[in-house]
């Protein structure tokens, strides 16, 4: 029986030699090039791993850091999460960095290319759902990765932090079920989204708890800004029986609202109750004190952070976790008259 501690190591060279390609392009598909065609990537790829190639020669990372992809980083929301990345880091003695690339459902093309350029031990991406040759690339690298909030139905292999947006839905919807409201409104975020569905799903759900239909008439999509909220509140109460309650998906949406009531000559809550969804640090301050579910954005990103540093120093995370919202009742609603 050979010994695998005397067996010699598999080189480049060898799969190089092998596949009949280049030592170049060898390389090139091992570090996660994209100049390298689908048909010529797949069977390198086959090589390594038929020979059991580990690529002992990279240098070591000289930092420990964590990347946090963010679709942009010009909200209140974005901030609460890099809060919470930061605090669990800090104690690990790990360096955040932050990258704006994509949108809310998946990174641009260059985004991973530039990961393995950097050579983070770990990366949280934001609302993104990757495919499966960027999970490779990654897995190649010995890169791990946390899906924050996914976009989608994360994969079970993929490690995922988000918060419980059914029941969210749910309470938002029986507050102002118990506050006499009938004719509530609900702006969700992109339908593409997995939150936005589970919210609507909740509000839903709530209704049918009284008996009343899902109305599609107060059914509105936004886009969890606050421009999008100021401009469906509008449509919605521009309606003949307009919506006594608005249920906004998220607190950025609820301030959109708020300017699309002040300009309808409508008083919050006397005219029209709001409630939001986020609880981001404004959401007390506004004229009135907004009511919203709180989704722990903070201690979201704290897990998604120590998910990476698990993995990295060898101790078992959990893979998979969803965190409880809370209703947070303020000023914004009140009962119906």
């Amino acid at each position: 029986m050979t010994d695998p501690v005397s067996a010699p190591k598999v080189r480049l060279s060898d799969i190089a030699a092998a596949t009949g390609y280049s030592l170049a392009t060898v390389s090139k598909v091992l570090n996660g090039r994209t100049d390298v065609a689908s048909s010529t990537r797949r069977e390198i790829e086959q090589a390594l791993r038929a020979s059991g190639y580990t690529a002992h020669s990279r240098a070591p990372r000289a930092q420990r850091m964590i990347e946090v992809v963010f679709q942009d980083f010009e909200t209140l929301w974005a901030l609460e999460v890099l809060r919470g990345v930061l605090r669990e880091t800090k104690a690990h003695d790990v360096s955040v960095i932050t990258t704006e690339s994509g949108d809310r459902q998946h990174p641009d093309a260059s985004w991973v290319d530039g990961v393995l350029r950097r050579r983070p031990i770990g990366v949280i991406l934001i609302f993104s759902n990757l495919t499966d040759e960027e999970k490779a690339k990654l897995d190649r690298n010995t890169i791990p990765y946390v899906v924050f909030d996914p976009s989608g139905q994360p994969s079970v292999d993929d490690m995922s932090v988000q918060a419980d947006n059914w029941t969210g839905g749910v309470i938002a919807t029986r507050h102002l079920l118990e506050l006499g409201h009938r004719r509530i409104g609900i702006i969700t975020g992109p339908e593409e989204m997995m939150c936005s569905r589970a919210r609507l799903d909740g509000y839903s759900a709530a209704l049918a708890e009284q008996g009343l239909p899902l109305d599609p008439a107060l059914v509105t999509e936004g886009d969890f800004t606050t421009d999008g909220g100021y401009a469906q509140a509008m449509e919605l109460l521009a309606q003949p029986d307009r919506p006594t309650a608005i249920f906004a998906g998220s607190d950025l949406q609820a301030m959109g609202v708020y300017e699309a009531a002040r300009q309808n000559g409508l008083r919050i809550p006397e005219d029209l109750s709001v409630v939001g969804f986020d609880d981001v640090q404004t959401a007390a301050f506004l004229g009135p004190a907004l009511t919203t579910v709180r989704q722990p954005l903070q201690d979201m990103a704290s897990a998604a952070a120590g998910m990476l540093i698990d993995t990295v120093d060898g101790r078992d995370p959990q893979r998979h976790v969803i965190l409880p919202t809370t209703l947070v009742v303020r000023n914004s609603t009140q009962r119906l008259p």
